[in-house]
């Protein structure tokens, strides 16, 4: 596997299981077809398209998240080391 498919893949599987997580807290409280959008109007989607969107988007905010866990994590480069010197 090469090196960025394994770091891409150590961002979106726990990203995946955290979207995993927020789905079942989310929707274990909420009904989609009880929400009220901007105009109090119900939902333009089924309660699977409902679900579906979300948990995408809950995916994406995970990822992101665990996106600047990975940038965190590289190590700083050390400002006093020369360039070439070998250290």
């Amino acid at each position: 596997m090469s090196r960025w498919a394994q770091r891409l893949m150590s961002i979106a599987w726990p990203a995946f299981l955290a979207a995993c997580g927020m789905e079942l807290l989310v929707f274990g409280m909420v009904d989609p077809l009880d929400m009220q959008w901007f105009g109090g109007s119900p939902p333009p989607l089924s309660r699977q398209g409902v679900y579906t969107v979300a948990f995408f988007a809950f995916w994406a905010v995970a990822m992101v998240a665990c996106s600047l866990t990975a940038l965190l994590v590289q190590p700083a480069k050390d400002p006093f080391v020369e360039p070439g010197s070998g250290r």
